[in-house]
């Protein structure tokens, strides 16, 4: 049984932080599109494949693989609905077949916070996202942050203070939680530790923003 973890997305974002947090292990696989190794993080071994083909990624993966599928689209926002379904999704909706079809120990995915107020195609294709991993049946961790701060990403810094005031009215409290920031450092270690910390065989567990910052 393998014991890599393959991180789809691992040219993005939030990929090349989490590669660079766990470079140095040699079961380490980076899995991106044409073109994409040259993104990935020093170090890590990447292999280049159509990470929209099913049987593309089932012979890239093993039995007992950990897989972390952090494709997405890049600086979401509602203009992108037709992104959501295109990328988003149906990058998921790939993986899980192809997790499924490769009989890997552990799915990880990146989901977002939801109820939410905006961003409704976004949630909506995440939404998907998780009920195909729920059909599945696969062994799964399902993070949900809202908004990951970090190098480029740094604007919502100045919504800080009506954070601070929302969480701190009983009627909004709840809602600031939920839909609350977390640092792409946060975000890293919580990744890393669902990585090393598996749920039971069989289940699927949530990780809402209370529980990537605890990570």
């Amino acid at each position: 049984m393998s014991s890599r973890i393959c991180i789809t997305g691992a040219s993005g974002y939030l990929g090349r932080a989490l590669c660079r947090k766990l470079a140095g292990r040699s079961e380490l696989l980076a899995l991106v599109r044409q073109g994409g190794a040259a993104r990935v993080a020093k170090g890590v071994r990447a292999v280049e494949l159509d990470v929209f083909d099913t049987g593309q990624l089932v012979a890239a993966l093993a039995a007992g693989d950990t897989v972390v599928h952090l494709i997405g689209t890049s600086h979401p926002n509602p203009s992108k609905a037709a992104e959501f379904e295109r990328v988003d999704l149906a990058s998921v909706r790939a993986c899980v077949k192809a997790a499924a079809g490769a009989g890997v120990a552990h799915f990880i995915y990146v989901s977002v916070s939801q109820p939410a107020p905006v961003m409704h195609a976004y949630v909506a294709a995440r939404q998907e996202g998780e009920r195909a991993i729920a059909a599945a049946s696969l062994t799964a961790t399902i993070l949900r942050p809202w908004y990951v701060l970090g190098p480029g990403h740094r604007w919502p810094y100045l919504m800080l203070p009506l954070y601070g005031v929302a969480s701190l009215l009983p009627g909004t409290r709840d809602t600031a939680r939920r839909l609350g920031l977390v640092t792409l450092a946060q975000m890293t270690r919580a990744l890393a530790r669902a990585i090393t910390e598996p749920p039971p065989a069989g289940t699927c567990r949530v990780l809402e923003v209370p529980e990537i910052r605890a990570a």
